[in-house]
């Protein structure tokens, strides 16, 4: 039974027990970046700062100066290009409000003719109406003339 219990010990350990795969995983990587590296990333570091250093004393005045000449010029040309944009906006308030204008008169203009026609046909058609109840009762005053007549001749 301990025979079974260590085995069955072992088995768990190692399944579920990952300490000395990770331990030797830590090693390579502070290996990795200790040896191999080195200080690269300190130097790096420090020519970056000394970089920023000598722009801050050397080139600020540069751009200052470069600035003070650039700035208002660009601020004229934004203040043409604010002007024209404005400009545009206006004109296409105009245009929207005179298509605006045209479509509610050509809507005017169709209700019109739609009523119009409404009322050319309905005239046409009290017009026919009329026209077939004339020609019904000549016909049936021919028909009853002729009933008459011939009521007439068989008497």
């Amino acid at each position: 039974m301990t025979e079974l219990s260590r085995e069955i010990g072992e088995i768990w350990t190692r399944l579920f027990d990952h300490r000395p795969f990770l331990n030797g995983e830590i090693k390579f990587m502070l290996k990795e970046f200790e040896e191999k590296r080195g200080d690269r990333e300190v130097e790096n570091l420090f020519n970056i700062l000394e970089n920023i250093t000598d722009i801050k004393d050397t080139q600020l005045d540069k751009i200052q100066r470069s600035s003070k000449t650039a700035l208002p010029v660009l601020s004229e040309k934004l203040q043409q290009a604010l002007t024209l944009t404005e400009e545009v906006e206006k004109d296409y308030l105009e245009i929207q409000q005179e298509c605006a204008k045209k479509r509610l008169e050509n809507k005017e203009k169709r209700q019109k003719e739609w009523d119009q026609f409404i009322d050319d046909m309905n005239f046409k058609c009290q017009r026919i109406d009329n026209t077939f109840e004339e020609k019904e009762e000549e016909l049936r005053d021919l028909y009853a003339d002729l009933n008459h007549k011939l009521n007439i001749t068989n008497n």
